[in-house]
């Protein structure tokens, strides 16, 4: 025997406790060794058990609780912890899961070729001015099979990246982005002669924008110029106010609401009420968006239109003594020739979007299914659909004339290599089979929004541009502990992360951690210290250089 030590230890099972652990030396050797099972409960040099680590990242990046909710959790268990080492073992949890994923991506490798191989969808999130937070994700297995925090979503940053997911998991089948710039050079310079594809929202989105962009921004800011929004909104509190005094308005007001819930017709409805409900409807013009976002949804424009449909109705309240209407701001707007022709200019570009969305069959409203539309059918029937919109006749002749339509076509001509997968025929250890590559990019859209949503859920704060900048670049790997094949994978047999983190080297932990405090600190630590110093200059300079 070498020696004895006492140490604290918290695990969740026992709660804090004092361990003697007696250090044992080979005389031959001259090795020392020391308790297994103590090992088997905490990191060495730790205080918290691998369970507590568990729970803590499980809590913070599944369950979404804070840091507070923690405390009190644990607290119930007699383990007394701070906010702070939540925090940090919170971090931990991320750094093991990084290297429990680095050390299965062997067993990963073979499971996906199992599979016929894997299809890379790359893409990048920010916030305000966060860094970038970049992940890649496999569409056959719905695996994260790496990320990366850059400061801009630039190739040089994304490039090694990409070479680290190469040599772990050879060249993918097939790869699917958005059309930025930085990705598709980062792509080339990698997986050169892998098919390569974009995202239909995303292009239509673009391509959109580029359509739309310079009309719907000029009509808002002629909407805008009126300052019909601020004069409506007080014409709707004081109608409130007025309804909300009066019992039979009240009762007016919610017996025809309760109508329209049954699906019936009142037959009577005070004049007052009635400009409450239609001044409301014109308000919220944004309820008849599909949650699509600029240009799928036109919010500003369905205001002008249903401002347009609601004034002769508001007109003939007025007569009837209906007060605070704001007539005459409406009728000026109205009678805007410039507004007018903007409007109907507008409406003609949209019509041709539309025809294109249709052919794409992506993102439309129909489905009821926002963003986390995926597109339907048959490729080969799209790309039939989207060739027909593309020499038209009516295409053609806009193209000539309007430089606007002239961009959309070469957008189109641009990327048609890059839009119509066909589908992939892949060779598996139990027979060959036939892979149809996804044509949106939403499998990394909603792990970046479900990265989002759990962060304001625990922040409570719809900014996350403080989150994301705190947040370990392997956060998002979170994400693939609700995938059970993963799972069986990464745990290598035992029964849980906490026994599976047992395994790691904690040297391997602390120079994980080592790094990304480099990455992340602004300053070198103790540098914060200087700044607080006055006169700092003649300091300096008076030590020999």
């Amino acid at each position: 025997m070498l020696k004895t030590s006492i140490k604290t230890i918290v695990t969740l099972e026992i709660g804090p406790f004092k361990a003697l652990e007696t250090h044992t030396h080979c005389r031959h050797c001259q090795r020392v060794y020391r308790s297994d099972e103590l090992r088997a409960l905490t990191p060495q040099g730790g205080t918290f058990g691998f369970d507590v680590i568990e729970m803590i990242g499980r809590a913070l990046f599944v369950h979404c609780c804070n840091e507070t909710t923690i405390q009190a959790e644990l607290a119930k268990r007699n383990i007394i912890v701070s906010r702070s080492e939540i925090r940090f073992l919170g971090k931990r949890f991320i750094v093991y899961l990084l290297l429990a994923h680095h050390e299965c991506q062997a067993p990963l490798k073979q499971a996906m070729q199992s599979k016929g191989g894997y299809i890379l969808h790359l893409d990048g999130t920010c916030e305000g001015g966060s860094p970038h937070v970049f992940s890649c994700l496999d569409e056959i297995s719905k695996i994260v099979l790496g990320n990366r925090k850059m400061p801009t979503e630039d190739s040089q940053y994304i490039v090694p990246l990409l070479q680290e997911l190469k040599a772990a998991y050879g060249n993918p089948i097939a790869l699917v982005h958005d059309m930025g710039g930085a990705i598709a050079k980062a792509v080339a310079a990698v997986f050169a002669g892998v098919p390569d594809y974009v995202c239909h929202f995303h292009f239509l989105r673009d391509l959109g924008k580029d359509l739309l962009e310079v009309e719907y921004s000029a009509l808002y800011r002629m909407i805008r110029s009126y300052n019909i929004r601020a004069q409506l909104g007080q014409a709707a509190k004081q109608l409130k106010v007025i309804i909300g005094d009066d019992p039979t308005l009240s009762d007016n007001l919610q017996a025809y609401l309760k109508d329209q819930q049954r699906g019936c017709a009142s037959e009577v409805l005070d004049a007052r009420v009635k400009a409450y409900l239609l001044v409301a409807w014109v308000l919220e013009s944004d309820s008849a968006c599909n949650g699509f976002g600029f240009p799928f949804d036109q919010p500003h424009l369905e205001f002008y239109h249903r401002l347009q449909e609601t004034y002769p109705a508001l007109k003939q309240l007025k007569t009837q003594g209906v007060p605070g209407l704001p007539l005459m701001t409406l009728s000026r707007a109205l009678r805007d020739d410039a507004l007018t022709k903007r409007g109907v200019r507008l409406q003609e570009r949209i019509a041709i979007f539309e025809a294109l969305r249709q052919a794409m069959r992506i993102a439309r409203p129909e489905h009821n299914q926002g963003l986390n539309d995926e597109g339907d059918e048959d490729i080969k029937t799209i790309k039939a659909r989207v060739e027909t919109f593309r020499w038209s006749a009516q295409v053609e002749a806009l193209a000539k004339s309007d430089i606007g339509y002239r961009n959309m076509v070469k957008q189109i001509d641009k990327y048609w290599d890059k839009l119509f997968a066909d589908p992939i025929a892949l060779e598996t250890p139990t027979g060959n089979i036939t892979v149809q590559p996804q044509r949106t990019n939403n499998l990394m859209e909603q792990s970046f929004r479900f990265l989002k949503r759990d962060g304001r859920k625990k922040s409570g704060q719809h900014s996350l541009s403080k989150t994301l900048t705190a947040m370990l670049a392997d956060t998002p790997l979170v994400r693939n502990l609700s995938n059970s094949d993963y799972m069986a994978i990464l745990l290598q047999g035992k029964k849980d992360l906490a026994s599976r983190f047992a395994e790691i080297d904690i040297q391997q932990v602390r120079n994980t951690e080592k790094e990304n405090e480099k990455i992340e600190r602004k300053y070198p630590k103790r540098m914060s210290r200087l700044f607080r110093i006055p006169h700092l200059p003649q300091k300096l300079m008076k030590i020999a250089a």
